[in-house]
């Protein structure tokens, strides 16, 4: 049986998957490989999860969550999904600040690559993590707590330091969210009125589709409660329930139209009991600083007859800083600007790269489990403790144990 990621782009090279569901079983997997890599809910679009040795599953991983409600706490295995723990804690009256687009992803994964929500005073959900328990090559049990010497270099890891095999997130009480879609807002008045429209609600997207240069087909908004956002440019509110693709049923899509119901139904753009697509494309993203990301977007307005044919939406969100030193907001408030296209690997992979030239000089950083043409050097540029990361990943792996090719061409040869 050959093994893929979601998308089908990528073909696992791996000699074998184990599944293990203890930590005494993910060491004897450690001990028992050569070269082992993690493998989330398979939601990357890149090779940052390929090994010619040992895949390991961590859907296994996944132990009931515990709520230490003094210390606003939970403690899940990494392969739990967002999805499933969402209607635990609410049960018990407590939330999470931010979920992603998708709620089928694995906490661990996302947290790895860096993946976040939206909004202008949520941080990434790398943020919130308290602690993790990570299995070192060695076989050692490492601990690390927010305030530990390592902490802020092993949250957002790559993969590169050990298998993470508990998270500990921040939560807080429950409170209802009300989503409303609004049209063809000029782009114009997008970018000269930014913050009032990204601050519009608790969380914002605005997304494009590049046929119309000058438009931004939709702005959806997540606002605590019933409030009823207010956007610049006399935009209309969507009369119906919508979907960010054009002409694509919004039957997986979480409920719109201002109804307020609880956060796990709204802050995700799709529901867990749905599909949201058969996984036919594939994605790319470029996180800009806060300061850059007007600048960032009339650049790629100069691009639009090169990303039409290929796109299928264009999501811009935002995220408050972080000192995650491989997160895409560490040091800065950033703005992610996410890019769904056609699967047409090898056109798509060309326009990436100009995209990546084009926003390099405002400091982009990739997205890590996605489509990304940077090497090493440009990579390093981006990210100011990069060079603590390298060295943190060879003092936990110093026989480059969990290396893959992309890690050697995004780190540096083990």
């Amino acid at each position: 049986m050959t093994l893929t990621n979601w998308a089908g782009n990528v073909r696992f090279g791996a000699e074998r998957v184990e599944a293990p569901a203890t930590v005494d079983e993910v060491r004897a997997v450690l001990a028992a490989s050569r070269r082992v890599r993690a493998l989330g809910s398979g939601h990357s679009f890149n090779l940052i999860a390929d090994t010619d040795g040992t895949l390991l599953s961590t859907a296994r991983l996944a132990a009931p969550p515990r709520i230490d409600a003094d210390a606003r706490t939970v403690s899940v295995g990494a392969g739990t999904r967002y999805g499933d723990l969402a209607p635990l804690l609410e049960a018990e009256g407590w939330a999470l600040a931010n979920l992603a687009s998708l709620p089928h992803i694995s906490i661990a994964g996302a947290v790895a690559t860096g993946t976040h929500g939206s909004g202008d005073g949520v941080g990434t959900l790398s943020s919130a993590v308290a602690a993790l328990e990570i299995v070192t090559p060695a076989g050692d049990v490492a601990r690390l707590s927010r305030g530990d010497a390592d902490f802020d270099g092993a949250v957002v890891s790559l993969g590169a330091l050990g298998i993470v095999t508990e998270v500990v997130l921040d939560i807080e009480p429950t409170f209802a969210v009300s989503q409303r879609v609004y049209e063809r807002l000029p782009l114009d008045v997008a970018l000269a009125e930014f913050d009032a429209v990204m601050g519009a609600a608790y969380s914002v997207s605005m997304f494009l589709r590049w046929t119309e240069p000058d438009v931004v087909d939709q702005v959806w908004t997540k606002a605590r409660g019933d409030a009823s956002p207010r956007l610049p440019g006399g935009v209309a509110e969507a009369a119906e329930q919508v979907h960010m693709l054009a002409g694509v049923s919004p039957a997986a899509t979480t409920a719109q139209r201002g109804e307020p119901g609880p956060w796990l139904d709204r802050l995700a753009h799709f529901r867990l009991s749905h599909t949201p697509s058969n996984g036919a494309e594939l994605q790319s993203e470029l996180l800009v600083p806060r300061a850059h990301a007007v600048e960032a977007l009339r650049i790629l307005r100069g691009y639009a007859d090169v990303i039409a044919p290929l796109i299928q939406v264009t999501e811009v969100r935002s995220m408050k800083a972080d000192d995650l030193w491989l997160s895409p907001a560490y040091g800065t408030d950033a703005v992610g600007i996410h890019f769904t296209w056609q699967q047409r690997q090898p056109e798509v992979e060309a326009v990436v790269a100009t995209l990546e030239e084009a926003l390099a000089p405002l400091g982009a950083r990739p997205h890590w489990g996605k489509l990304t043409r940077l090497d090493r050097e440009a990579i390093a540029a981006a990210w100011p403790r990069f060079d603590d990361f390298v060295a943190l990943a060879e003092r936990y792996d110093p026989e480059g144990k969990l290396r893959n090719p992309f890690l050697d061409r995004v780190l540096g040869t083990a």
